[in-house]
This record gives C-alpha cells, structure tokens and sequence, in this order.
C-alpha cells in the first residue's frame, strides 16, 4: 500500500478559493438579512412612519412655546 503524501503548499493554494467563496456567501446572506429586517420593520412601524410623514407636510403651529399665563407688569 502506497500513502499519498500532500505538502502544506500544494494544499493551501486550493483553500484561500474556498475561503472567499464561503466569504461570499456569508456576505450576500447578511445583506439579504439586513433587507429583509429593514422592510419588516418598516411594515411593522407603518402606520407610525405615516404618522410622521404628515406632521413634516402640515402647517407649523402658530402658538408653539407661546404661554397663556401672562405675568403682570412688574412696575
């Protein structure tokens, strides 16, 4: 019986191939995750994000941080 020997070299330049495909994959399965997760939880906060969207195109309130107690006059 004759055993097969492999050296460290001749092994390793197969495996950075390997590496980077994994690398790949791993990469495109975060993305596709972290898109998944953005639009569930913009369906989940949807009507907030509704919300939000028309107090920006509504009007300003005229009497923000005005006070209805008026002080008197300190003469």
């Amino acid at each position: 019986m004759t055993k097969h020997v492999v050296s460290d070299s001749s092994a390793g330049s197969q495996l950075p191939a390997e590496r980077a495909h994994g690398w790949l994959k791993v990469g495109v399965i975060a993305a596709a995750s972290v898109l998944a997760g953005g639009l569930a939880a913009a369906w989940w906060y949807r009507e907030t994000l509704t919300k939000l969207h028309q107090t920006e195109a509504g009007p300003a309130n005229p009497e923000f941080g005005t006070s209805v107690y008026e002080p008197a006059d300190e003469s």
